[in-house]
């Protein structure tokens, strides 16, 4: 049985987090911390890090800055981490990278199966069509979300330019620029409106043909599910920087 810590336990995440993790019976949520500090569910929630008493696997689903927080905090207390916020800086991912040199951190903007097999996808076609075509990558959510583009988008963007050598330079805008578009853009396009849960495109756009690769998050459940997968995949595993592409070569291994 795995125990689990929820950051940002009172939050849409944290409430999928409670759903997902009360129909399973290989982990139990024994503590959150959140400002709103008391309990949900009957599981305690606790105003900061510091006010924890419990110890487990730590799933963080709150900011930036709780990120850095809790992935140091894991690191003092010698606890595994799950960081699933979005918006980090180079400088917020290098204290991550710091904090697992000590204990397992476990990172990734997406925690959904399906939003890295389309990375995958996006990988082999950037390979397949071999700067013939241009790429576009469109994101859509939520009314609510803070940052733009999603960093979603910007893995899948990374893995693109990764394959084509880092031959690409990201376009987030074009309104006021009156020329053809050039041959090295890569355009990232935000969409924020109503309850939208994940949207992701990739467009390969060539002469006279347009190949899609999408996915499309249903609801937040397969990103709770996911980031318990992570959990239970980095529980008693050695210190390192994990992501989801380390945990699905474990599952194929075992297949």
């Amino acid at each position: 049985m795995t125990d689990l810590i929820i950051q940002g336990i009172c939050g849409r995440m944290g409430r999928a987090l409670i759903e997902k993790a009360g129909q399973r019976d290989d982990c139990r949520i024994v503590a959150g911390v959140d400002q709103a500090a008391g309990e949900i569910n009957g599981i305690p929630v606790v105003g900061t890090l510091d006010g924890l008493s419990a110890r487990g696997v730590l799933i963080d689903f709150s900011s930036p800055k709780g990120a850095v927080s809790a992935a140091k905090y894991c690191a003092e207390h010698g606890m595994p981490c799950v960081i699933c916020s979005t918006g980090l800086t180079k400088e917020d991912e290098a204290a991550l990278e710091e904090a697992s040199a000590r204990v397992p951190v476990f990172r990734s903007a997406n925690m959904s199966v399906g939003v890295n097999v389309l990375i995958e996808l996006a990988r082999r076609a950037t390979r397949l069509f071999d700067g013939e075509f241009d790429i576009e990558i469109v994101e859509k959510h939520h009314h609510n979300k803070l940052d733009a583009p999603s960093g979603t988008a910007l893995m899948i963007a990374d893995a693109i330019n990764e394959e084509a050598g880092n031959a690409y330079e990201y376009v987030y805008d074009r309104h006021d620029v009156r020329q053809k578009r050039g041959k090295q853009e890569l355009g990232i396009s935000s969409v924020r409106g109503g309850g939208i849960v994940g949207e992701h495109e990739v467009l390969f756009c060539g002469p006279e043909e347009v190949v899609t690769i999408s996915h499309s998050a249903q609801s937040r459940g397969v990103f709770a599910d996911g980031a318990i997968q992570a959990a239970l995949f980095v529980d008693g595993a050695q210190p390192g920087y994990y992501t989801m592409t380390d945990m699905l070569r474990g599952k194929m291994q075992c297949i």
